[in-house]
């Protein structure tokens, strides 16, 4: 008998995105639950900060520097995957940008825009194209691709919002593609999580903290941990029927 929740003694977790915010918090809940651990970042010092963290729990890891938007680096971090513990079971595509903040399409700025959707909707492409390479070798996997609540609903930041838009449409059209093959692929929504990358435009107690606040129904942002347990119940057997899902955890957001 065990008491972890989902079990994944032994398996292997690939999370972009790992040396921080919910990234991080998906490494650490998967190392919880017994999962060997490879970490993706573009931040080398976070990331191998989290691999000694997830060392101490009794697990393997292995920290990989990429750069999602780039074929070679995803190609490698695969490559390393299997290298070292000879599958990938579980896979969360979770790296992206904020994206310069809020402005009209007008006035966006062409270069940012780029940015946004090489790094946000490419990079989980690419991430997905070689994760599922490996996966249709073994004949099962599970993928959770890390959009937003605005990847459901439209707000003013329209490089942000169309990237996370195309990450639920990636999700639902690879869902299909790959359910006959015993791989599983969904979404998760975060609402507003407090995290390193929103505290950056964000300061506590400021007005803009007021109002996103009270656009929750719940009257709070949410926590790292709390996506990450949605990422976890994804990738696990209790959620084995279900695929093309993009699952809000954004305290009543979009229900309003």
């Amino acid at each position: 008998m065990t008491d972890k929740k989902c079990d994944f003694e032994g398996k292997v977790a690939l999370v972009t995105g790992g040396g921080s915010g919910i990234g991080k918090a998906s490494v650490l809940k998967f190392a919880s639950e017994g999962a060997n651990v490879v970490i993706a970042d573009l931040d080398k010092e976070m990331g191998v900060e989290v691999l000694e963290s997830i060392k101490g729990q009794g697990v393997d890891g292995l920290f990989v520097h990429t750069d999602v938007s780039k074929k070679d680096q995803v190609q490698s971090l695969i490559n390393k995957t299997v290298e070292k513990f000879g599958k990938l079971d579980m896979a969360v595509n979770n790296a992206g940008i904020a994206g310069g903040g809020f402005a009209a399409a007008a006035e966006y700025e062409e270069d940012m825009w780029q940015s946004v959707i090489d790094i946000n909707l490419t990079g989980v492409w690419l991430c997905m194209k070689y994760e599922l390479q490996q996966m249709l070798k073994q004949g099962s996997g599970s993928i959770v691709n890390m959009a937003s609540i605005l990847g459901l609903v439209g707000a003013e930041s329209p490089a942000y919002v169309a990237s996370k838009h195309g990450v639920v449409g990636l999700t639902k059209s690879a869902a299909i593609s790959y359910a006959k093959q015993g791989i599983r692929i969904n979404a998760v929504c975060p609402g507003y999580i407090d995290t390193p990358l929103l505290r950056a435009v964000m300061p506590p107690e400021s007005d803009m903290e007021k109002a996103i606040v009270a656009a929750h129904p719940i009257n709070r942002l949410g926590k790292t941990e709390e996506i990450a347990e949605a990422v976890a119940w994804l990738c696990s057997d209790a959620a084995s029927f279900v695929t093309g899902h993009s699952m809000p955890v954004d305290g009543g957001y979009v229900a309003q």
